[in-house]
């Protein structure tokens, strides 16, 4: 009996076992890709709560007529990329990717107005590479993304994006073709939106570009502290970008000082601040400004050497920033009118969950990171009509930071927690998402296309954070993979 017994539970075991085997050979062989592939084919419409009928994913429109406007541009720029040693401030020599030869890429400044020209060259970069303009909202052919809005510029061949200055900030460039590789290894760039008119007498406007080439911090191009005169009484504008996969916490000693702006867009009712830390998202902007006094003055990134140092002379070095309370814009600034709020009516409304779950990327097993619960390409794609007006509430799950961006839109933070901002207007174009918070962001669909929406740790955004919103009755012609040689991530 207990023999009859033993061979029944061996049955039954063996008979799971291969129930399971079959499970899991058939979600391998569900997961793998084709060679080539749309991003439209396998994502999944969420339509918000629109009427049914509103998912159209196959329209009339493709991306390639949502291109920017004709006629002689104001400013034209060439960037050439190639792979190659790039020499640091230091004297120090880095194998690197570029732009013009140097990291970070050469400095673009142009006005609110201005109709710019730029012409990306491929030197000698095998796997292709694009330019992407990290927070301008510029029409959708543009937008630099490989296999949705363009081909990726192979060796020898060229590229032109044109578009209108339409906002003032701080913004940046790099590459979106395999971008975890290419902008780690050094295809960034800052970008700066001036107002029409030119700043005061005296004024200094300076661009703190923050990242990690080959193991080493950089401030711009310098690997240890970048010097600067400036003459007392000075109005001083730092642009700091955070062009690395995670956070980086900085502060300014010497001075009070104002964040002015955040993401491109100015804040409202901005007040003094002293002894604060600044957590920046990847892919972020904080311009903080002051008068300069007297005495010098120090921008410090927390846990590196590298920093800032202004002083009457250029030559002084003081110590760095005392750690303090981290600056919160959920509360910061004056309340101000705004498009929308937390009790506004939505046309579309979403959500979307960021976890982690075992299963296959692509083939590969392992931990993947997922979107709704499904694993990329299988994730939501959020389909929306030009004019609607859309929220979403963004919920990590993880234990993993996660710089939630949204290309082509920027987003009015709502809420966090449950908790509604009180205080300046804050909008975003890379939300930084901790583990275990909740966002709730608004934005107005008024820039049709395909736009992707996807983590800013680029190592996350290559391993699946990514996804799409979708304009109903945009296509797009081009393919991703390897035959097409579009990486998107």
């Amino acid at each position: 009996m207990k023999r009859s017994l033993a061979f029944g539970v061996a049955i039954v075991g063996g008979a799971i076992g291969v129930v399971a085997l079959a499970w899991l050979g058939f979600a391998w062989y569900e997961s793998r890709l084709p060679e080539t592939y749309s991003v439209m084919d396998y994502a999944i419409p969420d339509v918000g709560g629109a009427p049914a009928g509103a998912d159209h994913m196959h329209g009339e429109t493709s991306v390639v007529a949502l291109h920017g406007p004709t006629g002689t541009p104001r400013r034209r720029f060439v960037l050439i990329a190639r792979e190659g040693s790039v020499r640091l401030a230091s004297g120090r020599s880095v194998d690197a990717l570029s732009f013009n030869g140097s990291v970070p890429g050469p400095e673009l400044r142009v006005r609110e107005g201005e109709l710019v020209e730029v012409t990306l060259r491929n030197q000698n970069i095998e796997q292709g590479v694009t330019v992407h303009w990290h927070g301008v909202d510029l029409p959708n052919a543009e937008d630099g993304v490989a296999g949705v809005t363009q081909n990726a510029v192979l060796p020898g061949e060229s590229h032109v994006y044109r578009f209108r200055a339409g906002q003032v900030g701080t913004f940046w460039y790099h590459a979106h073709q395999a971008s975890a590789g290419e902008v780690r290894r050094g295809l960034y760039g800052p970008l700066v939106i001036e107002p029409p008119r030119a700043p005061q007498s005296g004024a200094r406007d300076i661009v703190v570009a923050v990242h990690t080439l080959d193991g080493t911090p950089l401030v711009n191009d310098t690997d240890g502290v970048e010097r600067h005169v400036v003459a007392p009484g000075a109005a001083v504008r730092l642009r700091v970008i955070n062009t690395d996969n995670a956070p980086i916490r900085f502060g300014i000693g010497g001075t009070p000082f104002r964040v002015v702006a955040i993401d491109g867009t100015d804040l409202v009712g901005p007040t003094l601040l002293r002894e604060k830390t600044m957590v920046l998202a990847a892919g972020g902007r904080y311009d903080v400004s002051f008068t300069m006094p007297r005495t010098p003055v120090k921008l410090a990134v927390a846990g590196t050497l590298v920093g800032l140092a202004l002083s009457t002379d250029g030559k002084a070095d003081p110590p760095p920033p005392v750690p303090g309370p981290e600056f919160d814009p959920v509360v910061y600034g004056r309340p101000s009118p705004t498009p929308v709020d937390v009790s506004s009516h939505f046309d579309r409304v979403f959500t979307l969950d960021v976890g982690r779950k075992p299963g296959f990327l692509d083939g590969q097993p392992g931990k993947q990171w997922t979107l709704n619960g499904g694993i990329y390409p299988r994730v939501p794609m959020f389909m929306v009509a030009k004019g609607d007006r859309v929220r979403i509430s963004i919920h990590n799950r993880t234990g993993a930071v996660h710089p939630m961006h949204l290309h082509g839109h920027h987003m009015l933070v709502l809420s966090r927690n449950g908790i509604a901002v009180s205080g300046g207007p804050w909008w975003s174009d890379t939300l930084n998402v901790e583990p275990g918070e909740t966002y709730d962001v608004a934005f107005r669909a008024n820039n049709p296309g395909i736009w992707m929406a996807h983590c800013h740790n680029l190592a996350h955004a290559a391993a699946g954070l990514t996804m799409h919103v979708a304009y109903t009755g945009v296509t797009t012609p081009f393919q991703t993979g390897g035959a097409a040689h579009n990486h998107p991530e």
